[in-house]
């Protein structure tokens, strides 16, 4: 069965109408991937960093905990994006640590960047 001189050449003008949106699709998933992945780093990094708060009480250990906790975020996490409240750990009193952080989307078709928060909360030891 052949083609006729008019279908000639179809199949590339289909391809190139939905290529666009396969792309868009694709670099989609890629950049939620990155997110979603950031996202869970945040909050363990916050779960670890409030143990180790609530355990031994120092605004600075804790602080290094959440660095360490997230090695694999670039840019790297720094002290300063996390917050550790209060900064004394009481008995019986709830310890909060929050993380921000910026991821810079690759694409730049969404958004330049997204903001995220980890957060944990964990009641100090006695």
């Amino acid at each position: 069965m052949g083609r006729t001189r008019n279908e000639r050449g179809a199949v590339a003008v289909e391809f190139a109408l939905i290529a666009p949106v396969l792309l868009l699709l694709l670099i989609g998933m890629v950049e939620f991937g990155r997110i979603y992945n950031a996202q869970l780093q945040l909050t363990a990094a916050a779960r670890e960093s409030v143990r180790v708060m609530a355990i031994q009480k120092q605004v600075d250990t804790a602080t290094g905990a959440a660095v360490a906790a997230a090695p694999h975020l670039s840019p790297a996490l720094t002290a300063a994006n996390v917050q550790v409240s209060p900064t004394s750990c009481a008995a019986a009193s709830d310890v909060t640590v929050t993380i921000t952080y910026s991821v810079d989307l690759l694409s730049g078709l969404f958004a330049d960047a997204v903001q995220l928060t980890g957060k944990a909360v964990m009641r100090c030891g006695g």
